[in-house]
């Protein structure tokens, strides 16, 4: 036991050096350690995303889509068209001007001249029209065709966005279409949806007209009425127009062609209205005619219930009671097929006419002249 007593100051003092050198090496080792984590390491900072972007010297052309630049192009030239009317105020009794309602318009002209709807400025006293800088101004109603639902709208301004009207006749059934307008209001001014052309010429029937008309399948919701069908080359190929609202039913929208809309502006601004020719008679056929609760059994052409007085039907000679069978060449088996041929052609033009008398087919010419104004 002597010898064990001797060693144990010695084993101590080696077990002290030994925990005191390993502290020390964990120190240095941890010191070392240490330093290298004090250098910052952007790339594994978990803040790094929060840092604001820096500015992009150029968009990327993924970004710089067809669509983005046609939007660039017109959306300028679009704007909101508000319609006041007269009101009387329930508390005050006065008269007071309030919002019949509101649409859109395309600058088309840079004597400030605007395409819209019909339906956007009917019965107005007052139009405001809202420029997509900010700016508002009046407008006047220079002219308005209820038959195509088109109308001219033209404010006083200088250095006005002109969009540019296309060619509506060379569009491609799948080409890229954007529609934009102010749908629910101005409150979502400058709306751009995108879509495709979905169909040409597609027939549609409204009252007594039919119309050949785009359809698309770019959302238009109300509001929209009036505004810009562009295609991917930033040029106006329609002017907005009727939408399909029915149960079930989405993605189906409709423009007037550029084309149609074309010279029906022009006359607009030339004369206040479209000068049309007309035949002098009141037709119906089995669709109309159960519209007012009669039953018209008629297998083909239209039914004549009125010739006007002194009308180029009267001088001809067509009566009440005759059957229209044709115009000009072409079957006439409803009023809007029979409003649509005479559309198509000129004051003082004459016309072949078949109709059905007695179960008789007789052939006569018929001078057509002016609509007057209604």
């Amino acid at each position: 036991m002597n010898w064990y007593k001797r060693l144990t100051p010695y084993i101590a003092v080696s077990l002290i050096s030994m925990i005191i050198g390993a502290t020390l090496m964990v120190g240095c080792a941890g010191g070392i350690s240490g330093n290298k984590a004090q250098k910052p390491n952007t790339a594994e900072s978990p803040f790094t995303a929060l840092q604001p972007p820096t500015a992009q010297a150029q968009v990327s052309e993924a970004r710089n889509t067809p669509i983005v630049r046609a939007a660039q192009t017109v959306g300028p030239a679009v704007v909101g068209i508000t319609n006041k009317g007269i009101a009387r105020d329930f508390f005050s009794n006065r008269k007071v001007m309030v919002e019949q309602g509101s649409g859109s318009g395309v600058i088309f002209d840079a004597q400030g001249y605007i395409a819209t709807n019909y339906h956007v400025v009917a019965n107005a006293q007052e139009i405001s029209v809202s420029l997509a800088d900010g700016r508002t101004m009046d407008g006047k109603v220079i002219g308005v065709d209820a038959a195509t639902d088109l109308a001219v709208v033209k404010v006083d301004a200088q250095n006005l966005p002109v969009a540019i009207l296309g060619d509506s006749d060379a569009l491609m059934v799948g080409e890229p279409a954007i529609a934009i307008g102010n749908p629910l209001g101005l409150e979502f001014k400058g709306s751009v949806t995108a879509g495709v052309i979905s169909a040409l010429n597609r027939s549609l029937d409204i009252g007594e007209r039919r119309f050949k008309l785009i359809q698309t399948d770019a959302a238009i919701n109300p509001g929209n009425s009036g505004g810009a069908l562009v295609n991917a080359d930033g040029v106006v190929i329609g002017i907005n127009s009727a939408k399909i609202a029915l149960s079930g039913v989405e993605g189906i929208g409709f423009a007037i062609p550029i084309n149609s809309a074309r010279p029906i502006l022009q006359s607009l601004i030339d004369k206040g209205r479209v000068i049309r020719a007309y035949l002098g008679v009141g037709a119906l056929d089995p669709t109309t005619a159960a519209k007012y609760g009669y039953e018209l059994k008629l297998e083909k052409g239209v039914y004549i219930v009125k010739v006007s007085l002194n009308g180029p039907a009267a001088k001809a000679g067509i009566r009440e009671k005759d059957i229209i069978l044709k115009v000009a060449g072409a079957e006439t088996n409803s009023v809007a097929e029979l409003r649509a041929i005479l559309d198509t052609h000129q004051v003082g033009s004459s016309v072949e006419v078949v109709i059905l008398r007695n179960d008789k087919k007789q052939t006569i010419n018929v001078l057509l002249e002016e609509m007057s104004e209604q």
